[in-house]
């Protein structure tokens, strides 16, 4: 949604006079630990888990709810399966879902501009739209393959869009906001009386479900 030269000139003439900047300082602070880094496994296949140990039935009763939407057993055929409405984002985001934020909704865009008159109601919601749109950080998902020792291996995992920045003047970025977890089973082995056991185990994987704009640092 490309706005007019001169609709641009004066929407930047608003932000510095209306003092909207504030919008972008008051937003949350994202998680320092998301998105996850890369595991590092040790490379010995003893540590992999056999075929025996493979049963889905069985795995399936181990883990309990199976969220098929963050979930795979098998290679899913699209990795970004999930993203095909984020294609254009290299350009603008023209339809951000959700409600308008109510930092942008509640936007005083009333500024002198020559003589003093107020912005019609159109202009202040095409600058609305602008903005949201502008500012708008959508969460990215992408299925990951996270190796033999986790069951069920394929995580579709999120991530913020990080092409651009997501400010005026430019600056601040999308950055982690919220996050939930889902359960997987982790095979672990240990040295106990000098035999090698192991097992699967129940563990926390983080999902990042929303994304903001935030400071750079």
């Amino acid at each position: 949604m490309d706005l007019p030269q001169g609709l641009v000139t004066v929407y930047l003439l608003l932000v510095s006079l209306a003092q909207c900047q504030h919008y972008y300082l008051l937003r949350p602070i994202p998680s320092d630990t998301l998105p996850l880094l890369e595991l590092k496994e040790d490379p010995d296949p003893i540590y992999d888990p056999r075929e025996r140990d493979l049963n889905e039935t069985e795995l399936r009763s181990a883990l309990g709810d199976f969220d098929s939407r963050f979930l795979s057993v098998n290679p899913p055929q699209d990795r970004y399966t999930g993203n095909e409405d984020l294609e254009e984002l290299d350009l603008q985001q023209q339809n951000p879902t959700g409600m308008m934020p109510k930092d942008i909704k509640n936007l005083d865009f009333d500024a002198q501009w020559g003589k003093k008159r107020k912005a019609s109601k159109k202009l202040k919601r095409r600058l609305q739209m602008w903005l949201w749109s502008y500012s708008f950080c959508p969460v990215l998902y992408a299925w990951n393959d996270l190796g033999a020792r986790f069951w069920p291996r394929f995580v579709r995992a999120g991530s913020c869009y990080s092409k651009r920045s997501c400010s005026v003047p430019e600056g601040m970025v999308c950055k982690p906001a919220k996050s939930t977890h889902i359960t997987l089973l982790r095979w672990r082995c240990v040295q106990r009386r000098g035999a090698l056991k192991c097992a699967w185990i129940p563990v926390q994987y983080p999902i990042i479900t929303e994304c903001k704009c935030s400071c750079a640092n």
